[in-house]
């Protein structure tokens, strides 16, 4: 009985104590003031990086791959909870303030932007201070900077907010065999400044890339709302490039001769078919590859039908105004053609009558034709005729 005591009062006493505790792979052990220092960020704990991390298939449970490239246009409907709110209003932050912000504190690290070829080792870890004199950045040395670990400070309106109208997503497209699904992730995010130019036409400079699994503990604290209809922030922004609620055209997929799209297709019409092949393919690889079961089979077909008889009920709308009219149209006319044709042919008719008229009375009044006066010797001759037949 006082073990058991003893025991109960042990585990109370350590349960108060609050020391936390962390894994490693010989088991259980305190956490020291070191891996107390080595916190990322204020807000965001290890475990909760831990969680926001997403571990990459291994190619033997992967049948497919591709890695897509997507321009999304700030000026897009869909894609205006990325740019809106510009200021900083009631702790809401834009997607350019927090990644400017989380890249100059030094909590995440940027990379190189290399044009199709992207690596994210630490060899091509973008300096920040050159970064931010590249594009004209104003800032100032923070508190704690050093040289391995520099830190800045920018005042909001040195902020190039609204400069910031693109944003490059690189898309990994992958067929887990394990799921039997198609599973779509996005892999980094580049901002990209939009300025005039020398000759006054509008330039696209893409600063740098940032994985997206550094991010998404930050993304998940700041809420956004998708609709104008519904003013309640429903949506992280981690939910929003979960569930896909962006609009961004395919400029580019990763190939042999790191070409885009609009190398690989210099007619507009033409790029345009191919980004909408590579869309459907991508959403659809995964339906293509089996057979459907007969419930699926039959899902289908009346889906299909319902389809073909809504776009008949529509053919059919539209045209019967039409038609009607049409008959309408050809009727009045056939009435007022008959009406004009009769008025005009009323005079020949008459005419016609008439002339037949006059040619019968003409008939009646012709003098009949009197047979010839036959000579005496054709009646002479007839008569002998006559009486060498006659019977005896």
């Amino acid at each position: 009985m006082k073990s058991r005591i003893f025991a109960a009062t042990f585990l109370t006493l350590f349960s108060l104590t609050g020391y936390s505790q962390v894994e490693n792979a010989g088991g259980v052990r305190k956490r020291s003031e070191k891996d107390a220092k080595e916190t990322s960020a204020p807000g965001v704990s290890d475990r909760m990086q831990g969680f926001y991390q997403s571990k990459t298939a291994h190619d033997a449970d992967l049948s497919y791959m591709k890695e897509v490239y997507r321009r999304l246009d700030l000026d897009n409907g869909p894609n205006a909870a990325l740019y809106y709110p510009e200021d900083v209003i009631d702790g809401q932050e834009n997607l350019f303030r927090i990644i400017l912000g989380l890249v100059v504190d030094g909590k995440i690290p940027a990379y190189e932007y290399l044009d199709g070829r992207e690596i994210f080792t630490d060899q091509y870890k973008v300096n920040v201070g050159e970064m931010l004199n590249r594009f004209d950045i104003y800032a100032q040395e923070g508190k704690g900077s050093t040289e391995k670990n520099p830190k800045y400070v920018i005042e909001e309106a040195d902020v190039p907010t609204g400069q910031v109208k693109n944003y490059y997503i690189l898309e990994r497209w992958e067929f887990d065999r394990r799921s039997n699904s198609m599973k779509t992730t996005v892999e980094a995010i580049c901002p990209v400044l939009n300025r005039y130019g020398d000759f006054g036409a509008d330039a696209r400079y893409p600063m740098f890339w940032v994985k997206f699994d550094a991010l998404r503990p930050y993304l998940a604290q700041q809420f956004v709302f998708v609709s104008d209809d519904n003013n309640i922030p429903q949506y992280s922004l981690d939910d929003y490039f979960n569930l896909g609620l962006y609009d961004g055209e395919i400029y580019k997929t990763r190939n042999l001769r790191n070409q885009s799209l609009a190398q690989m297709f210099p007619d507009e019409d033409d790029m345009k078919r191919a980004q909408d092949s590579i869309d459907n393919h991508l959403r659809n690889y995964g339906k293509n590859l089996w057979v459907p079961s007969r419930e699926e089979y039959l899902a289908m077909r009346g889906a299909d039908d319902k389809k073909k008889e809504g776009k008949k009920k529509k053919e059919q709308s539209e045209e019967l105004p039409e038609r009607n009219m049409n008959i309408a149209d050809s009727a009045q006319t056939v009435v007022t053609t008959a009406g004009v044709d009769a008025e005009e042919s009323e005079e020949p008719q008459t005419q016609a009558a008439s002339a037949r008229a006059k040619k019968k009375t003409s008939a009646k009044k012709a003098p009949k034709k009197q047979p010839k006066a036959s000579s005496p010797s054709a009646g002479n001759a007839a008569a002998e005729k006559s009486v060498r037949r006659r019977k005896r």
